[in-house]
């Protein structure tokens, strides 16, 4: 699905949202007049916002929004899969930019419904997404000049951080683990953002054979075989370091845990799929050639 801007208002049923949030349904165009008080809800599209240089037009970001720095000190909206339209609309937004995977789609409806303009990220893991984000986001902030500066510095880096991904050879076996909470640990399949990153970084995935995530098993993370073991930092940190995340079920017993080649980056830096990929992959690609 590509990226779209989503602009309606109407007036059934809206009445008591639109005493909430302040605003007024007269004008179709309340985030082309009023100062700009935008919501920003996924990590990867509150980077762009960044990158753009209009951060200050920030009001509000979701939990996944951890980068840059100046966005951990926004108030929260709450998790991008279980927002609430009451919550969204109490920061008066003029414009709400969305992920794909943000919802529960009732809640963006009714924000709509209250005049306030809908924007949605692209649901793609690529950087052709990423490219389509930064086009759909900086239109919608008018941001043109910079949209057009931040296209080309990301196509140069994307270049350079692709160059350096071998093409011949055999290619590496990685296992994605996410290990962020207690004993529940799984492994990443296909259709995923760590399946993509392994895959762009010069990599196969070693859990090829099921779509999604499950739970990782003894047996399954011997027979995947993996070369590397890819988590994320706070993930090792919440296992209690590399020593403790090797004794997940099977993990020490593959090539991986045997020559400790665990490879472990920032959480949001590694699957954020934001204006950061290009060195992303270019770091990931780096760990697996060493």
């Amino acid at each position: 699905m590509t990226a779209r801007i989503t602009r309606r208002a109407t007036l059934a049923g809206v009445s008591g949202l639109c005493m909430l949030a302040g605003t007024s349904l007269a004008s179709g165009a309340l985030a082309r007049t009023a100062t700009p008080r935008v919501i920003s809800v996924g990590g990867s599209l509150t980077e762009i916002v960044y990158a753009l240089g209009a951060g200050e037009q920030l009001v509000g970001v979701d939990t996944t929004s951890a980068y840059p720095e100046a966005a951990t000190r926004l108030p929260k909206v709450g998790y991008l899969r279980s927002l609430s339209a009451e919550g969204l609309l109490s920061l008066r937004p003029t414009l709400l930019i969305a992920a794909a995977q943000a919802g529960p789609p009732v809640a963006l409806r009714q924000v709509e419904s209250a005049g306030t303009p809908l924007v949605r990220g692209d649901e793609e893991y690529s950087y052709a997404a990423v490219r389509r984000n930064v086009a759909t986001i900086g239109r919608a902030l008018d941001r043109d000049a910079a949209t057009v500066v931040l296209a080309a510095r990301l196509d140069g880096e994307w270049a350079a951080a692709t160059a350096a991904v071998p093409r011949t050879g055999t290619r590496p076996r990685a296992l994605f683990v996410l290990a962020h909470t207690g004993a529940n640990v799984q492994i990443s399949g296909t259709g995923t953002a760590a399946h993509a990153m392994l895959e762009l970084a010069g990599a196969r995935n070693a859990a090829e054979g099921f779509a999604g995530y499950r739970p990782l098993t003894a047996e399954g993370a011997v027979a995947a075989a993996p070369d590397f073991i890819v988590a994320t930092r706070q993930g090792v940190e919440a296992s209690g370091g590399v020593d403790r995340l090797l004794q997940r079920p099977g993990l020490a017993l593959t090539p991986a845990g045997r020559a400790r080649r665990v490879v472990a980056p920032e959480a949001s830096f590694l699957l954020g799929f934001g204006p950061r990929l290009p060195g992303a992959v270019a770091e990931l690609a780096a760990a697996f050639a060493a």
